[in-house]
C-alpha cells in the first residue's frame, strides 16, 4: 500500500513540475524577456537546479541510512521527501510575491551596460527559481532508496518512479498549454500546483510510520564485467545532451509545421515525455535486464538517423492531416490529438529507447553497492548535465552559426557516441575498432544531405484547403514554394529565436517579403501600405516628432519612412531576430537603404526589455508584432507592456501597434482593445492594408487631432510624397484611413478580462480562432453616446461638412475606392453616402463594378452589395413605402461606419411602418424594441432582446 500510493503521488507531483516551468517560463520573460537568450535562461537554471538536486538528494539519502537501523532509515527518508514536497508547495504560494519583490529590486538598480544588466537578472532569475527546482530533484534518488526492498528489486521500483514521474509531466505540459495558464492565471496556478505539493507532502510524512526497510548496502557478490561508473555517468550525459537537443529541433519544427503557438509547444513536449515514460516502464515490466539491452542505445542512434530523411517533409504531411478536420472548435482538439499522435508515431520508438536508457543504466551500476539514493542521484544529475548543454548548446550557442540540421547532426553524433562507449564497456568493441566507427559515423554524418529550406518555410498550416498539387507529394510542394505562390528563397536562416527566411516573387516589379516560422510578416508590395501609414499616420497626428522607436524590422519600411520626414532625428530599432538582422539589406531596396542610415540604430533585444532600460521618451513608438498567437508575441498586447510603452512617450507622444484582423475573432479583438483602452485614455483605430488595423494610443497631453491640423500637416510636400508611396494619392483617400475616431473606443466602456503578463489569456483565445481561420470584427459602435462621438470626431464626416455636404463626385468616387480596395463593410457604408446623394452619379456605377473584379474584396458575392437599402439608413427621410425592417436592422448592425453619416431615427421609423400582413402586431413590437436597444445601449442588448 505505501509504495502503490507512493508512485501514484510521484505521477502528481510530476504533472506539477512541468506546470511549473511554463508557469515560471511566463513569469521570467517578465523580468528577462522572451528572447532566445532569456529562454536558455530559464532552461539552464531550471536543469541545473534539478541536477543539483539529483546530486544532493542522493548524498542525503545515503547519509539517513546511514544513521541507524532499516526501518527507522525508510522512516526518515519518507519523512524527509515529505518535508522536500512540502517545501515546494509552499514556495509556490509564497512566489508571486517573491516575484514582486525581486521584480522590483530589479527595476532599483542603477542602469548599467545591458549585457551586465541582463547578468544581474539572470542571477536573480536564479534566487527565483533555483530552491524549487533543487528540492524537485529530490523524487527519484529518496523514493528509490526509501521504496526499494532489494537490489533486484530496485532497479524495477526506480523506473516506475521515474515513468510516472514522466507521465505526470506528460499531463501537466498539456494541462499548462491548453487549460491552466489561461483559466486561472499564473498566480492561481501556482496555488493550485502548491495545494498539490503541500497534500503529498502531508502524504508522505504520513506514510512514513508505515514503512517497511531500505535495501542493504552491504554488496554480497561482485558482478562480473563491472565498468566504472564513470564510463556510465558520461553516457548518461551524451544521451542528454543529444534528447534535449533533438526535443529543442522538434518543437522548432512543430513551429515550422503547426505555427508557433503554445498549442504546439505543449503537444510536442507532451508527446516526447510520453515516450520517455513508456521506456521507462517497459524496463520496469521486464523480468529480466541482461546487460544487451544496453545495446537500445544503437536503435536509438539509427532510428533518429533514419528520421533525419523525412524530418524536413513535417510541414507538408501535417498539412495533409490538417485537410482531414474541418475548423470547429470540436475539430480544434481533435486535430491536436492527431498531431499528438503523429508526433509518437515518429518519434516514439527511438524516444522511448532513451527513456530505458536511464533505468538499464541505474540497473548495471547498482550492483556496484546498495547505495541506491546516491546512485540514482548521480545518473540523473549527469544526465541533466547532458541535458543543460544541450538546452544552452543545441538550443541556442549553436544556432547563432548553424541550422536546424546542422544541430540535428551534433545531436547524432552524441548519440553515435554514446553507442560506441556502450559497446567498449560491454568489450564488444576494442579502442581501434571503435576509433575507426566513430570516423565511419562523423563521415556519415557529414555527408548527409541539408533539409529543404523551401520546405520547411512553406507555411502551409496557413492552408485549410487543398488545391491541385496538394496531394502530389512533398516535393511539388517543395517546387510550388510559399504557400503554393512560387518565388525563389534568397536567404534562409535559423537563428536562436525563429526561421526567418526571405521569398524573391519579383517579376515586372521587384516583390520581397519576409517570412517568419512559416508565416508571411511582411511584403514589401502587399504589405507596404500598413507599414508605410504605420510611420506617416503618427507622425502626421503629431506636431514635430524627432525620436522614434520601432520593434520589430519586418522588412524595414516604417522605418525607412521614418527616416523620410524632416523632423525625424533618430530611429532606434529592438529587433528579437538575429536572421531578420542579416536579411535586413535584402530590403534596402525598398525603404530607403536604411541599413546604412546614420539616423538609424538596430539592438537585438527584447522589445519589453529594452523599453524599460531605456532611459529616452519618444515622440513615436511603432510596435509591428507578429499575430498573437505566436509564442512570445502576447506580451506586446499586454496591459504591462503597453504601460512601458505609455512611459516612454513624450507627454505628446502616440504609441502606434499594428493589429492583425484575419484569422482572429471579434472576441480576441474586444479584448486587445480592452487592454488598450485600459492603459491609454484615448486611443484611435486606422487601417493600413485592409486586415490590418494600426491602434493609437495618445499620450496625455496629446491635443488631439482635428480636420484642420491633419490637412494642414497631410499638404506638405513631405507627408504627400509618403502618402503617395502608400497608394493614398488623395486627402480623401487618406481620412477613410479612420476606422474609429479618437476616443471613442474609450467611450464604448467595453468589460471583460485584460490581457496582463500574471493572466495571459490572448495567445490561448488566439490560437483557437486562428485554427478556425475566420476573419475578426471590430465592435459596434453605432449605438448612443459613442455613436454621436464617433459622428462628431469621424475626419471624413468632418471634410463633409466643411464643404457643405458639396462633396464632388471625384472626391467620393476616391474614398469609395479606397475602401472598395480593402474594407466590405466600409465600402458599402461610402457607397450608400453617395448614392444617398446622387443615385445617378456617373461614377457610382463605375466604382461597384469595380469593387466586383476578381482581386477586389466583392469578387465572392457579385451582385450582393446592398449599398442602396444601407442608404435608406442615411441621413434624410426614406422612401415612403413599406421596408424590410428586420433587414434593416440587420444591415445597420453590420455596415454601421461613422463615415457615412448613419441616422438611427431611420431605422426607428422604418420599425414604425411594421405591421399586418406582413408581421403582427407583436413581432413587431420586439423587432422594434431590439433595434432601439441596439441604437441605445449595442449590440449585447439587442441580443439579449
Amino acid at each position: 500500500m505505501t509504495r502503490r500510493l507512493s508512485l501514484l503521488l510521484t505521477a502528481f507531483t510530476g504533472a506539477t513540475g512541468l506546470v511549473y516551468e511554463v508557469v515560471w517560463q511566463k513569469y521570467l520573460a517578465t523580468l528577462l524577456g522572451s528572447h532566445s537568450e532569456a529562454t536558455a535562461a530559464v532552461l539552464a537554471i531550471f536543469l541545473a537546479g534539478m541536477s543539483a538536486g539529483y546530486a544532493l538528494f542522493g548524498r542525503l539519502s545515503r547519509r539517513l541510512v546511514q544513521r541507524g537501523r532499516a526501518d527507522a532509515a525508510a522512516s526518515r527518508l519518507l519523512r524527509s521527501y515529505g518535508l522536500v514536497e512540502a517545501g515546494i508547495g509552499v514556495y509556490a504560494f509564497a512566489f508571486p510575491f517573491y516575484f514582486d519583490a525581486v521584480q522590483a529590486l530589479s527595476a532599483g538598480l542603477p542602469g548599467a551596460a545591458s549585457g551586465i544588466d541582463f547578468a544581474i537578472d539572470v542571477a536573480l532569475a536564479a534566487l527565483l527559481i533555483g530552491p524549487p527546482t533543487v528540492l524537485m530533484g529530490g523524487t527519484i534518488p529518496m523514493l528509490t532508496q526509501a521504496l526499494s526492498r532489494d537490489l533486484e528489486d530496485a532497479t524495477r521500483l526506480h523506473a516506475f518512479v521515474y515513468a510516472l514521474n514522466t507521465v505526470g509531466a506528460t499531463v501537466g505540459a498539456l494541462a499548462a498549454g491548453f487549460v491552466l495558464v489561461p483559466w486561472l492565471g499564473l498566480a492561481r496556478v501556482m496555488s493550485a500546483m502548491g495545494a498539490i505539493n503541500l497534500l503529498a507532502g502531508a502524504v508522505f510524512a504520513g506514510l512514513a510510520g508505515r514503512a517497511g526497510g531500505v535495501t542493504s548496502l552491504v554488496q554480497e557478490q561482485a558482478a562480473p564485467h563491472r565498468a566504472g561508473a564513470a564510463a556510465y555517468a558520461f553516457v548518461a550525459l551524451l544521451v542528454g545532451f543529444a534528447m534535449m537537443a533533438i526535443q529543442t529541433i522538434l518543437n522548432r519544427l512543430g513551429a515550422l509545421s503547426l505555427g508557433a503557438s503554445e498549442f504546439t509547444f505543449a503537444t510536442v513536449v507532451a508527446a516526447n515525455v510520453l515516450c520517455i515514460a513508456l521506456g521507462s516502464f517497459a524496463v520496469a515490466r521486464l523480468r529480466a535486464l541482461p546487460r544487451v539491452l544496453l545495446w537500445n542505445q544503437w536503435l536509438l542512434f539509427a532510428s533518429f538517423t533514419a528520421l533525419y530523411f523525412a524530418l524536413d517533409q513535417a510541414p507538408y504531411w501535417l498539412h495533409i492531416l490538417r485537410l482531414a478536420f474541418g475548423n470547429s472548435d470540436a475539430d480544434f482538439y481533435g486535430f491536436h490529438l492527431a498531431c499528438f499522435g503523429v508526433v509518437l508515431a515518429a518519434v516514439g520508438l527511438p524516444i522511448l529507447c532513451s527513456g530505458a536508457t536511464l533505468p538499464l543504466l541505474f540497473h548495471h551500476l547498482r550492483e556496484q553497492g546498495g547505495d541506491l539514493g546516491a546512485l540514482a542521484g548521480r545518473i540523473y544529475s549527469w544526465n541533466t548535465m547532458g541535458s543543460l548543454s544541450g538546452a544552452l548548446l543545441g538550443g541556442y550557442a549553436l544556432l547563432f552559426w548553424l541550422d536546424l540540421h546542422h544541430v540535428y547532426r551534433f545531436a547524432l553524433a552524441a548519440l553515435g557516441a554514446a553507442a560506441i562507449l556502450i559497446s567498449v564497456l560491454a568489450g564488444a568493441l576494442g579502442a581501434a575498432r571503435a576509433g575507426a566507427l566513430a570516423l565511419i559515423a562523423a563521415i556519415g554524418l557529414y555527408a548527409l544531405p541539408p533539409w529543404s529550406a523551401r520546405l520547411l518555410s512553406s507555411g502551409l498550416f496557413r492552408v485549410r484547403k487543398a488545391d491541385e498539387h496538394t496531394y502530389d507529394g512533398p516535393r511539388a510542394i517543395e517546387a510550388a514554394g510559399f504557400q503554393g505562390r512560387g518565388g525563389d528563397l534568397i536567404f534562409y536562416d535559423d537563428d536562436p529565436a525563429i526561421t526567418a527566411a526571405v521569398i524573391d516573387s519579383s517579376g515586372a516589379e521587384r516583390v520581397r517579403s519576409i517570412i517568419n516560422n512559416g508565416k508571411n510578416d511582411g511584403s514589401t508590395l502587399v504589405d507596404y501600405p500598413t507599414m508605410a501609414l504605420a510611420a506617416i499616420v503618427p507622425a502626421l497626428l503629431s506636431e514635430r516628432p524627432q525620436r522614434a522607436f520601432v520593434i520589430g524590422f519586418g522588412t524595414g519600411v516604417t522605418v525607412g519612412e521614418l527616416t523620410q520626414m524632416s523632423t525625424i532625428e533618430s530611429v532606434k530599432v529592438v529587433e528579437i531576430s538575429q536572421g531578420v538582422i542579416r536579411a535586413a539589406p535584402l530590403f534596402d531596396f525598398a525603404n530607403f537603404d536604411v541599413t546604412r542610415n546614420p539616423k538609424v540604430t538596430v539592438e537585438r533585444s527584447d522589445a519589453y526589455r529594452a523599453l524599460l532600460r531605456s532611459r529616452e521618451r519618444y515622440d513615436v513608438i511603432v510596435s509591428e508584432p507578429s499575430n498573437p498567437w505566436g509564442t512570445g508575441v502576447e506580451m506586446l498586447f499586454s496591459a504591462e507592456f503597453l504601460a512601458a510603452a505609455r512611459s516612454r512617450l513624450t507627454p505628446t507622444g502616440i504609441y502606434v501597434q499594428w493589429m492583425h484582423t484575419y484569422e482572429v475573432d471579434a472576441e480576441t479583438i474586444a479584448l486587445v482593445l480592452r487592454t488598450y483602452a485600459a492603459v491609454f485614455d484615448r486611443i484611435a483605430v486606422w487601417f493600413g492594408n485592409g486586415n490590418d488595423l494600426l491602434l493609437l494610443g495618445f499620450g496625455p497631453e496629446h491635443p488631439g487631432y482635428d480636420l484642420a491640423s491633419v490637412q494642414r500637416r497631410a499638404s506638405e510636400p513631405g507627408f504627400r510624397a509618403a502618402l503617395a508611396r502608400s497608394g493614398v494619392d488623395s486627402f480623401e483617400k487618406l481620412l477613410v484611413h479612420e476606422l474609429i475616431p479618437l476616443g471613442v473606443v474609450n467611450e464604448l466602456g467595453l468589460t471583460g478580462p485584460l490581457q496582463t503578463l500574471h493572466h495571459p489569456r490572448l495567445s490561448h483565445q488566439a490560437g483557437r480562432a486562428f485554427f478556425r481561420g475566420e476573419p475578426g470584427a471590430l465592435p459596434f459602435i453605432g449605438f448612443g453616446d459613442p455613436a454621436r462621438l464617433a459622428d462628431q470626431r469621424s475626419l471624413f464626416r468632418q471634410f463633409v461638412r466643411s464643404l457643405g455636404g458639396l462633396v464632388t463626385d471625384q472626391q467620393r468616387g476616391n474614398a469609395a475606392a479606397e475602401a472598395c480596395s480593402y474594407r466590405r463593410e466600409l465600402c458599402t457604408a461610402l457607397l450608400a453616402g453617395w448614392n444617398r446623394a446622387d443615385p445617378r452619379a456617373r461614377g457610382l456605377d463605375a466604382v461597384v463594378h469595380m469593387a466586383q473584379r476578381p482581386e477586389m474584396i466583392f469578387h465572392d458575392a457579385p451582385g450582393e452589395n446592398p449599398f442602396r437599402e444601407v442608404s435608406e439608413l442615411l441621413e434624410g427621410e426614406p422612401p415612403p413605402r413599406y421596408v424590410d425592417a428586420e433587414r434593416l436592422t440587420a444591415l445597420y448592425e453590420t455596415y454601421y461606419e461613422p463615415h457615412a453619416g448613419f441616422d438611427p431615427a431611420a431605422l426607428l421609423r422604418a420599425w414604425a411602418q411594421c405591421g399586418p400582413p406582413a408581421h403582427s402586431a407583436e413581432e413587431c413590437r420586439r423587432g422594434a424594441e431590439r433595434a432601439r436597444a441596439l441604437l441605445e445601449k449595442g449590440t449585447a442588448a439587442a441580443r439579449e432582446r
